[in-house]
């Protein structure tokens, strides 16, 4: 049996599924991550949340200053850009594939708040890298995907709307046009996840530029700069009570905001098919992060119940069938889950996203449902601590129950693994059919009776 970090925090069994599949130089940065999360930034959570500041004048306007001790490390530990595969991004990549950054990506979810950002791997920067460095020109690269890479600045993906059903992105109302050597956009998002940061330097923005266009061609994105004229942000949106400052989920208007012409990536009407390259590895990034924060609960419910102190009704918590029964349901769930989200990430790398959306759908589907569940669990058995400040399960689940509507409601994903399930019956019929004339003849030969 493998004798690597990682084992200590996923399936042995898993890890030995997938461990062939990893380079030498994969399985030294894994190593190295799971050292850097557990001893820096797990420590550094606390100290993160006590740096933010409560003073709603300076909310917005500052951030921890732990983060960037961090990141330093980080970098010089060479766990930087991680999601980035060298094979799909040449010129900006790093050597891993999905599969190998989809472990990588469980262990940063166990710190779910600090260890992504400190590895410069957190959304929703690292589609809008993505997106700037597949499609985007070289003048876009050298001025909006540099400073991300580096981590000096930070950036939001704009597409929802309020009043609209944002959960079919061809809905979506936003003007964009031409006028003269610009681009006008006119448009009222909300929930646009980063806007809040002090350090946000760019919108993707995601509206209509040709309403009379095929209906997947109507849709093109284009950079807007954080402190272009016209864009206001109204206020951050809360999460069940949380406004997740400094960062935050804010409402914004474009009103009349004016970009040159050369701020269009990747050409109009291609904002459809953009947004579909990016969501599929940012979905797969998004559940291994959740089942690293599944299992971070699980060890927090597994601390609670052993704890000596916790008795009730002259037993200790781990002494109760519920109890037992509860962890072991978890323990399951989330090993069940990994293996469908490593099955995923291993089909981005042989087939690309598109070739892989229904095992990524069904990922995306299962994995927030389940960790919620987890959580949920977790919560449970910590009694009223569960669901406050002083833990950090009530956050964790907020944050996992918003992930159902984040890249897709669970719906739309039921709906697509649904139909292309379906498209599999007309030849489960012909099948059939052959099946039962072969039945039929073989009841001739050997002189049965069919009861039929």
């Amino acid at each position: 049996m493998s004798t690597h970090p990682v084992t200590q925090f996923i399936s042995p069994s898993a890890w030995a599924l997938v461990e062939d599949k990893f380079s030498s130089f994969a399985k030294e940065t894994l190593a190295k991550l799971v050292k850097f999360v557990e001893e820096d930034c797990i420590p550094a959570e606390a100290v993160f949340h006590a740096q933010v500041s409560t003073d709603p004048k300076l909310r917005w306007k500052s951030y921890p200053a732990v983060i960037e001790t961090l990141k330093a490390k980080a970098r010089s530990l060479g766990l930087w850009n991680l999601f980035l595969s060298k094979e799909h991004y040449p010129d900006v990549g790093v050597a891993l594939t999905n599969l190998e950054y989809a472990t990588m990506a469980e262990i940063m979810g166990r710190a779910p708040r600090v260890a992504p950002e400190a590895c410069n791997c957190s959304a929703p920067d690292t589609g809008n890298m993505e997106v700037l460095a597949r499609y985007g020109t070289q003048a876009q690269k050298d001025k909006w995907l540099k400073p991300l890479l580096e981590g000096k600045t930070r950036s939001s993906f704009s597409m929802t709307e309020k009043g609209v059903a944002s959960s079919d992105a061809t809905n979506i109302k936003t003007s964009i046009r031409k006028e003269g050597n610009e681009i006008v956009i006119n448009g009222h998002k909300w929930w646009i996840s980063g806007a809040g940061d002090p350090r946000n330097a760019v919108h993707l923005v995601m509206g209509k530029s040709d309403t009379s266009a095929g209906k997947h061609q109507q849709q093109s994105i284009v950079i807007v700069p954080s402190n272009a004229k016209g864009l206001t942000l109204v206020r951050p949106m809360q999460v069940f009570g949380y406004d997740d400052a400094p960062e935050g989920h804010y409402e914004v208007i474009y009103d009349n905001v004016r970009v040159p012409l050369g701020n269009m990536i990747g050409g109009w009407g291609r904002g459809f098919e953009i947004i579909q390259g990016r969501l599929g590895p940012g979905r797969i990034h998004h559940c291994m992060r959740s089942i690293g924060i599944a299992s971070r609960a699980l060890e927090l419910m597994l601390l609670r119940v052993t704890d000596p102190v916790r008795v009730t009704f002259g037993k200790a918590f781990y002494e109760h069938g519920t109890i037992v029964a509860g962890i072991a349901q978890s323990r399951m769930e989330i090993d069940q889950a990994r293996l469908l989200v490593l099955s995923a990430a291993l089909q981005i790398d042989l087939v690309r996203a598109k070739g892989a959306m229904k095992d990524i759908g069904m990922a995306k589907a299962i994995v927030p449902k389940m960790v919620g569940e987890v959580i949920d669990r977790a919560m449970q058995v910590h009694g009223a601590e569960g669901i406050c400040q002083d833990q950090p399960l009530a956050a964790l689940w907020a944050g996992i129950r918003t992930l159902r509507f984040a890249d897709g409601p669970d719906e739309v994903h039921y709906q697509q693994i649904g139909l292309q399930e379906l498209k599999k019956a007309p030849a489960l019929h012909v099948a059939k059919a052959k099946k039962e004339e072969r039945e039929k003849a073989l009841f001739k030969s050997q002189g049965v009776k069919s009861h039929l």
